[in-house]
């Protein structure tokens, strides 16, 4: 099994990928050590890149990925876009703010936006890749699965929100699993 050092703290992103990952022969474990990358870019590929850059100064695996991801709202200008985690405070809390904002607005079409990016131990960027997953925002919350924005996310390609999809049935049509398919077949092609 090629380990892979995913350069997160979040343990469901890693369960998320894993399971995705399985029929590759890769397994993605967290940092070693403290891991607590300054995200100074302006978008998504260059957070990413903050991330990456930042696990291969403190573990040891050949790669390094990292993901920067996010809720693009159309009727918010894009927001919270690269702050979607720091939004508000909690989980609970961002979900409620945004629902907040979108109170009177007719347009409610957004789309979570996966940005990856793969260093070497050096810190140089050997592939990057960015995906989409389109939808809208609900007025309530629905279903119990995922994480994050999930229980208001209507995915259109499925009708139903993405926390109401099975594990098995999100790894399909993600932004994290179309993003992440990209770098899996590029490792298989670069035999890494």
């Amino acid at each position: 099994m090629y380990k892979i050092t995913f350069a997160s703290g979040n343990m469901h992103k890693v369960d998320e990928i894993n399971v995705i990952a399985k029929d590759y022969d890769i397994e993605f474990v967290l940092p070693d050590g403290k891991f607590d990358p300054i995200e100074d870019g302006t978008n998504f590929l260059e957070n990413a890149y903050c991330k990456a850059k930042c696990a291969s100064e403190i573990s040891d695996t050949e790669l390094f990925l990292a993901d920067d991801s996010g809720l693009c709202v159309e009727a918010l200008n894009g927001e919270p876009g690269i702050r979607s985690a720091r939004y508000a405070p909690t989980p609970k809390e961002r979900i409620n703010k945004l629902l907040d904002a979108m109170q009177n607005k007719d347009n409610r079409k957004a789309k979570f936006v996966c940005a990856m990016v793969i260093c070497d131990k050096n810190g140089k960027i050997v592939f990057s890749v960015q995906k989409e997953c389109l939808g809208s925002i609900l007025k309530e919350e629905k279903g119990n699965g995922g994480f994050g924005y999930d229980p208001i996310f209507f995915v259109d390609e499925r009708n139903c929100s993405m926390a109401e999809l099975k594990k098995e049935e999100k790894a399909q049509v993600s932004h994290r699993s179309k993003a992440l398919r990209e770098v899996l077949a590029w490792i298989s092609q670069n035999k890494l």
